[in-house]
């Protein structure tokens, strides 16, 4: 009579023989499809301009001309900083939720009900942020005045590096 241990072991060793057949089919079947090494050029260099963006301190602001653009703004890092609330992620919660009393038109009252509604330790994580977003805010202002600038004059347009 056969063991169990070694019934196990044979069906354990099937299996595993069948999964790395089926990944290298699969891998085969996906580099010889025509367009595998343009989709991953394009997935790279989408990829490294992400991490570019990210690294060099791109940060998106509404148009100052805009109170609808600003309000949506303001309403979507509110948002967006409760829900990394939510998940426990204070560190960027509270960039989002510094990025949203920059554009509040009453930051006061607001920091007021963000004392009152979140914990002492985040809310001390928000105040640390403020003069950090401040300063983003500022030159992402002056960075979009330099490009609507070179723009209308037709020149190449150069991100400058926060410190």
């Amino acid at each position: 009579m056969v063991a169990q241990s070694t019934v196990l072991k044979v069906v354990l060793g099937s299996a595993a023989t069948a999964f790395l057949g089926y990944c290298i089919y699969f891998d085969r079947k996906r580099r010889s499809a025509p367009d595998f090494k343009q989709k991953l050029r394009e997935k790279r260099a989408n990829d490294k301009s992400r991490h570019h963006a990210k690294s060099a301190g791109a940060y998106k602001i509404p148009s100052l001309k805009d109170p609808q653009a600003i309000q949506e703004y303001f309403l979507e890092e509110v948002q967006v900083g409760e829900e990394l609330l939510n998940r426990g992620e204070l560190e960027a919660a509270s960039e989002h939720l510094a990025n949203s009393v920059i554009v509040c038109g009453q930051p006061q009252q607001m920091l007021s009900v963000m004392q009152q509604t979140l914990p002492p330790h985040a809310f001390q994580m928000l105040i640390n942020k403020l003069p950090i977003a401040e300063q983003r805010f500022k030159a992402a202002i002056i960075n979009s005045t330099i490009v609507e600038e070179k723009e209308d004059k037709g020149l190449e347009i150069e991100e400058p590096e926060l410190e």
